[in-house]
């Protein structure tokens, strides 16, 4: 690696990192904020509200990863070209140290956003189900108070009448309202958490089930004992997504052996589009603010705001179009290969006619 391409690399590099760290810093404060109820009325510890936050940060931080690395690319390069740095590079031969300085910072962005969807999101999405669960049964067991209505998760309300020896609860009653197609109520003279192997279990006894389906029919069942897990009464929603807690190679282990279903190769096709967007993104950047412009209009946008104006009409087209989520990353890669080649072309200059 040459001295330019070592110099311009760290340029890029610098710019996004410190970017990325500030918006992470603020998206970690937002998710505080927005799980405050952990603390004030779940009765957990600041520790459990900054795991939880920390937790949730994964798929917002794959969201903006790529346009912190193009608008420290941007960056960089506008620096460069205001300095007229950029102009020495292009009039001395040094492209191509641009070009190796692009690819290097655009495969290490390309490897840190894959390692982020195959494997840490998965696994915060896991461990932030597990931290769901123990903060229920938490709530549950010892932090629920007798005769007040608690909301463990949005759309599931607890009460219980009393508590006696041994974690004993009393008068359990639990209204689920999370499918909007069937309300689910359960009714118990008692109610006990119990742990069993990595998953909390709540033991009813002696009550019932009703259910109220969304066109007026209802049914009920009634138990001398009836198990629910707490895991199912912490989600936000009833159904959980058992493909975003398992990392793409429990994914593919998966497909070999029980072959490959639909939602697995879509899922694993999803997060390896993150990293097609890194590529379109900086190739983009580069083609639009890698050239040297004596352009100086009155009113200019800037090019960070541009380049953000870009990666949400990307995510706009890709959560629209029905040929999946890299569609926006694709048109973006072709765009900035059309524009290069543009830039690129040779021109012949062009002589003046001699009146």
């Amino acid at each position: 690696m040459t001295r330019l391409t070592r110099y311009l690399t760290k340029l890029f590099a610098t710019d996004a990192m410190i970017l990325f760290g500030i918006v992470c810093f603020l998206l970690w404060l937002v998710n505080c904020l927005r799980s405050f109820d952990v603390v004030s009325v779940k009765g957990q510890g600041f520790g459990t509200l900054a795991l939880q936050a920390l937790y949730t940060m994964p798929p917002l931080a794959l969201s903006f990863f790529y346009i912190c690395v193009g608008i420290g690319v941007v960056r960089a390069l506008t620096a460069l070209q205001t300095s007229h740095e950029l102009h020495i590079i292009h009039t001395s031969g040094g492209l191509s140290g641009l070009w190796r300085a692009t690819v290097t910072t655009c495969a290490g962005a390309m490897v840190l956003v894959l390692l982020l969807a195959h494997v840490i999101e998965p696994l915060a999405n896991r461990q932030l189900n597990t931290l769901s669960a123990e903060v229920a049964a938490d709530l549950v067991s010892s932090t629920l108070k007798p005769n007040r209505f608690t909301q463990v998760t949005p759309g599931v309300i607890l009460l219980i009448g009393g508590r006696a020896d041994g974690g004993q609860i009393t008068e359990f009653f639990a209204d689920d309202r999370r499918d909007p197609e069937t309300r689910r109520t359960y009714i118990a003279a008692s109610a006990r958490v119990m742990s069993i192997d990595d998953d909390y279990v709540l033991q009813l006894q002696d009550g019932t089930l009703q259910y109220l389906e969304a066109d007026g029919r209802y049914s009920e069942v009634r138990f001398a004992r009836y198990d629910v897990s707490v895991d199912s009464l912490a989600q936000q929603t009833l159904q959980v997504d058992r493909l975003a807690e398992t990392d793409s190679f429990g994914l593919i282990a998966q497909g070999l052996s029980s072959g490959w279903d639909q939602s697995i190769v879509t899922r694993l096709v999803d997060r390896s589009a993150e990293a097609l967007r890194v590529l379109g993104l900086v190739l983009l950047v580069v083609s639009i603010a890698g050239f040297p412009s004596g352009n100086r209009t009155r009113i200019k946008l800037p090019l960070e705001a541009f380049v953000m104006l870009i990666a949400f009409g990307e995510r706009g087209l890709s959560a629209y179009s029905p040929y999946g989520n890299g569609t926006g990353a694709v048109v973006l890669i072709a765009v900035a290969v059309a524009l290069l080649a543009y830039r690129l072309w040779p021109r012949r200059p062009i002589r003046s006619a001699v009146a």
